[in-house]
């Protein structure tokens, strides 16, 4: 069955930055499971994964850096309220919500203080840096940084090489010079303050810890996917960084999981490629398990300069061609029940 919305939520505070009101929360949680008979999460016949990625400030509301405007120009703001809406209805049958945390400091290989012209500039947001770039030393690793990443000036500079050709070879976007964002310890690094609220109220109300899964937090390498930084090995063959293996596992031991959050084209989209070879490599028919929430996500565009929006959809045909099923929210229930 579904439920009621709470009294005390508000679908346009997704727009906003708020202090949730933890205590008085808290009991209204509790009260509310009772009176809607909610049972505990532990009882749960058919456990059901709500993996929420990257529902942070820094990409949902409209003031922070990398906003996911979507073509509507509100997508981010609307996909987090039909979110919570989706929890609060659905409240009995999530077993676990998992929210993803894009994680970030300054010097990491995809920030403007990592790279310096020959002038010593830094590189400006959204330029793209290409391997032929790096090879003609248009860019170079900031020689400052070596000594806090453990390296020499030359292994770092020849670790970018090695990294720009992996992009490259891969069919990967290239470099991407992001602005900073998610900066750990920073507010755009939150969960947008009414789905922690929502989270916070399914821990109360089914008395089950929420699963945070950090990411993005490796200085060599950019972690797009949850499951799996973009390059796994240095230029000798040295481990830089390894797959997500325990957080696979952990998902696919559920009988259901649901897919939300930001963005589409990007996070999204490569944590579900991901996911999807993981599921191939084990038996293809966990595919079917798998429910993207269409109406609860959003491409990246920036209006006048790139739009994703063809890319995110083809990446969601390829997955419902492989068994994954393409849902909004508002139906949702009836299928994941049944």
């Amino acid at each position: 069955m579904t439920f009621p919305l709470p009294s005390f939520f508000d679908r346009n505070a997704a727009r906003q930055l708020y202090r949730v009101p933890y205590q008085t929360r808290a009991a209204e949680a509790k009260a509310w499971a009772t009176q809607q008979s909610i049972p505990l999460a532990s009882t749960d016949e058919k456990r059901v994964c709500l993996l929420a990625i990257d529902v942070q400030n820094t990409f949902c509301l409209p003031e922070f850096e990398l906003f996911v405007g979507g073509r509507s120009g509100t997508g981010a703001v609307d996909d987090t309220a039909r979110l919570c809406e989706f929890i609060y209805r659905n409240l009995g049958c999530i077993t676990e919500i998992a929210p993803t945390m894009d994680t970030h400091t300054a010097a990491q290989i995809f920030h403007a203080l990592f790279w310096v012209d020959g002038e010593g500039n830094h590189p400006d947001p959204m330029t793209m840096i290409g391997l032929d770039e790096v090879v003609q030393e248009k860019w170079r690793v900031n020689p400052a940084l070596a000594v806090g990443l453990g390296k020499t000036l030359a292994s770092l500079q020849d670790y970018a090489l090695h990294y720009a050709r992996r992009l490259s070879q891969d069919g990967k976007y290239p470099l991407t010079i992001w602005p900073y964002h998610s900066m750990l310890g920073g507010v755009g690094h939150a969960l947008v303050s009414v789905f922690e609220e929502a989270c916070f109220v399914h821990n109360i109300a089914r008395q089950q810890p929420t699963r945070f899964e950090l990411k993005g937090g490796n200085p060599l390498t950019e972690n797009y996917s949850v499951l799996r930084p973009e390059v796994l090995e240095g230029s000798r063959g040295e481990m830089i960084a390894q797959k997500n293996v325990d957080f696979i596992d952990h998902l696919l031991n559920f009988d259901t999981i649901l897919v939300a959050g930001q963005a589409k084209s990007h996070c999204v989209a490569w944590t579900v490629a991901d996911l999807l070879d993981e599921i191939e490599l084990r038996d293809p028919r966990l595919a079917r398990k798998v429910y993207l929430l269409e109406d609860c996500t959003s491409p990246v565009v920036v209006p006048g300069v790139v739009d994703f929006t063809e890319q995110a959809d083809a990446a969601y045909a390829r997955f419902a061609a492989a068994g994954m099923n393409r849902v909004n929210s508002t139906d949702l229930f009836e299928i994941i029940a049944s």
